[in-house]
């Protein structure tokens, strides 16, 4: 079980990217009274990677280094946006800046290259590493911030049929509470969020690709 210290990690999705609704999550988000880490989607930037690639002609492993890259620019925004995120680029460094009492903003890239369980794939988006790096952290819960709602309870393969989340998500969330906050989400999440409970509607975390 993770520690009543363990980090929540928030996936903000790169579809807010533009919307009104943006500031009031990043509002909400701050009200958060323990560790708590942000992982930038890839918002237009990865839009534009996958557009180029078949003019370009890059393969898979080269655009998905390239959108990795297009979640760092998300992040760099949100980091000019909100003075308390604070970038991090590394395990110790998240760890620093919940020392230091800030929100840690991942920077994915470095750790993301020296993974060698992460496959490079357009399958695994932002949602999955998410999921990687809350497991990596120990983290209590991942919330995936979206534009789209889905009803508490929902099942994990229903998500991923829908495309709601990455068709990768389930070999990356290893048993971490899942919970999708979509629109209707937003009016409650600063209450919940400042007693320490995270937004959104309770996935259920049963696996969607058969054991071999």
């Amino acid at each position: 079980m993770p520690s009543s210290n363990a980090p929540l990690v928030v996936k903000l999705g790169g579809s807010l990217h533009g919307s009104p609704t943006l500031a009031d999550w990043l509002t909400a988000l701050k009200r958060y009274p323990r560790p708590l880490t942000i992982v930038p989607g890839g918002g237009p930037f990865a839009d534009a990677v996958r557009a180029a690639q078949p003019a370009s002609g890059y393969d898979d492993k080269t655009a998905h280094a390239m959108a990795v890259l297009a979640m760092e620019q998300y992040a760099l925004v949100l980091a000019n946006l909100v003075d308390s995120l604070e970038l991090a680029a590394s395990r110790d460094a998240i760890v620093a800046a919940h020392a230091r009492g800030r929100i840690a903003l991942w920077r994915p890239s470095a750790m993301v290259a020296a993974a060698d369980d992460i496959a490079p794939s357009w399958d695994v988006t932002s949602d999955s590493l998410a999921a990687w790096l809350a497991k990596k952290m120990g983290a209590c819960a991942l919330t995936l911030i979206k534009s789209v709602d889905v009803g508490d309870g929902a099942l994990l393969s229903e998500i991923v049929r829908k495309g709601v989340v990455d068709p990768a998500l389930p070999d990356y969330l290893d048993g971490t509470p899942l919970f999708l906050a979509g629109p209707s989400s937003l009016p409650r999440a600063a209450a919940l969020l400042a007693d320490g409970v995270p937004p959104g509607a309770a996935i259920a975390n049963f696996p969607t690709r058969k054991s071999a």
